[in-house]
């Protein structure tokens, strides 16, 4: 009873010295995570209605300071910087938002934001390679690190961001799946979904738009043929040529098409008026990267708080000396926060001037197609649309 009673003795004086060598190590970490937030805090504290959620970031923020200063310069912004080179993922037969040109050259509002990223992390926003993927090969791209971002119209969903592993960023495009079909079939414009009823309708194979036809027919307790192909060249070509009477995916691709490839004897129709689907679409990317989604996250926010200042690629020279706070910080001046990221200062400087603010990249790409940011989820979050963006500070 005495050995017994002993070894508990020293079983717990034992414990009692792992304890204390533990507050000691707490205490040295707390140390240095409070000189680094205090650092933070005086870079990036803009003003004293926001002192509240400042220190409230601070008491949260410091263990993850420290978590964040072990993971940096090993993860995908240390790789691209490093090879001199953005991979960047895209469909390459999007009109309008990433479309190969005759001459080889990607238009598109996705692969002006590959060029984002690129002139933000490389100062170059030519220094992209444009990977055309199908959308059965896109999520795979991003896994294996084929690819080191996504812009390939693709909509977030629950599933996407969890078990498939990825992550997303920021909606750079609001969008819902509609249908496209011919007048001469009697589709219009006001037509609805009911009327699809016994038609062959093709689609993308692997995508959200195939999953939501499905499940609505069934709602609507009709039924349908449903063909999907891999490419959606061979959906349109397969409309085009009368075996699909209906094809369908996001509103903004059939615009597009329809603007495109329309031909002189038909007369091609989207309906309904009100899309049947919610289809944010945004870049995307690895998971557990948090260097990296901070990076390519706020690369979109930049072109939209430049739009919100009215910062164009035109006056963005003007608007670093200029009197706008969040706009000098943003572009590289007093108290930047870029090299926080493991960007240079002027790396948001460098998106603006060489690839333009969000109305410009939209309005170059989109409008000519017929897709306009007035009226619709896209106008800026004070003209009634979901455009917003976090403050820069």
């Amino acid at each position: 009873m005495r050995t017994s009673l002993l070894k508990l003795l020293s079983l717990l004086f034992a414990f009692a010295l792992v304890g204390a060598a533990c507050g000691s190590g707490s205490d040295n970490a707390s140390d240095d995570g409070g000189s680094d937030d205090s650092t933070q805090s005086d870079d990036g504290g803009s003003s004293d209605d926001g002192s509240s959620d400042d220190d409230s970031g601070d008491d949260d923020g410091s263990g993850d300071d420290g978590t964040v200063d072990l993971v940096q310069g090993g993860g995908t912004l240390a790789a691209v910087q490093a090879r001199g080179n953005l991979n960047c993922g895209v469909s390459g037969a999007a009109v309008a938002f990433s479309f190969v040109e005759a001459d080889g050259s990607v238009n598109g509002i996705d692969a002006d934001y590959c060029r984002a990223v690129a002139a933000a992390v490389l100062g170059d926003s030519e220094a992209v390679t444009f990977v055309n993927l199908t959308a059965a090969e896109r999520f795979t791209a991003v896994q294996s690190g084929e690819v080191d971002v996504l812009m390939r119209n693709s909509t977030w969903t629950q599933s996407r961001d969890t078990e498939v592993g990825m992550d997303f960023g920021p909606t750079t495009y609001y969008d819902g799946q509609q249908l496209m079909g011919l007048a001469s079939d009697g589709f219009s414009g006001s037509s609805e979904v009911s009327e699809i009823a016994g038609a062959t309708v093709c689609t993308n194979a692997g995508t959200t738009t195939e999953t939501n036809i499905s499940e609505l027919a069934g709602e609507l307790g009709i039924s349908i043929t449903l063909n999907t192909f891999e490419d959606y060249n061979q959906v349109v070509d397969a409309f085009i040529a009368g075996t699909c009477n209906v094809i369908t995916t996001d509103g903004s691709g059939l615009v597009g098409r329809k603007a495109q490839q329309e031909p002189e004897d038909q007369e091609w129709v989207i309906f309904p008026a009100t899309p049947i689907s919610k289809e944010p679409l945004g870049p995307v990317y690895g998971q557990n990267d948090s260097e990296w989604a901070d990076v390519v996250n706020w690369v979109v926010y930049a072109t939209i708080i430049a739009d919100e200042n009215g910062v164009t690629s035109s006056n963005v020279d003007a608007a670093l000396s200029g009197d706008n706070p969040e706009s000098v910080r943003l572009l590289g001046g007093e108290g930047e926060l870029q090299t926080k990221m493991g960007l240079s200062a002027d790396a948001f400087y460098n998106v603006i001037s060489q690839v333009g603010n969000y109305d410009e990249i939209f309005a170059k790409n989109l409008n000519p197609v017929g897709l306009v940011r007035e009226g619709s989820a896209n106008a800026r979050w004070t003209e009634g649309g979901l455009i917003y963006a976090p403050p820069a500070r």
